[in-house]
């Protein structure tokens, strides 16, 4: 890696923590997209970002802890279960070409950016505004 290419990894690692640290959104989300311009390939990219999410989710987690925001018991169930599920992906994933891969990734961020327009649009707000 390039001089430059260090500070921009840096910098866009910073930026998505930053991201996913406000709104929870999975590192993933984040980090693929960054990666990829960074000049990986699809599939070096998912797969470095599921190593460049731990410390993320670590410090995440630590800190909601200390605010009462974290379900220990959930997050550990909801965790095994996916390490199942990264083992079937990862199976699957070699075996799809990277330019439908790319697709796919795609379509996931347009859906995730969906929903949560459509649910910003559709939920009352949680403590409304006093007049």
């Amino acid at each position: 890696m390039s001089g430059t290419t260090v500070i921009a990894a840096i910098l866009l690692g910073l930026s998505a923590g930053v991201l996913a640290g406000l709104f929870g959104v999975g590192g993933g989300i984040l980090f693929v997209p960054t990666l990829v311009a960074l000049g990986l390939g699809q599939l070096e990219a998912q797969g470095t970002s599921l190593l460049a999410i731990l410390p993320t989710v670590l410090a995440g987690s630590w800190n909601q802890r200390r605010y009462g925001n974290l379900r220990t018991r959930s997050a550990l169930l909801l965790g095994l279960a996916s390490i199942v599920g990264v083992e079937i992906g990862a199976r699957v994933v070699i075996e799809v070409p990277e330019a439908t891969l790319r697709r796919l990734f795609a379509v996931l961020l347009f859906a995730v950016a969906v929903q949560l327009v459509w649910r910003t649009r559709r939920k009352r707000p949680r403590y409304p505004e006093s007049p």
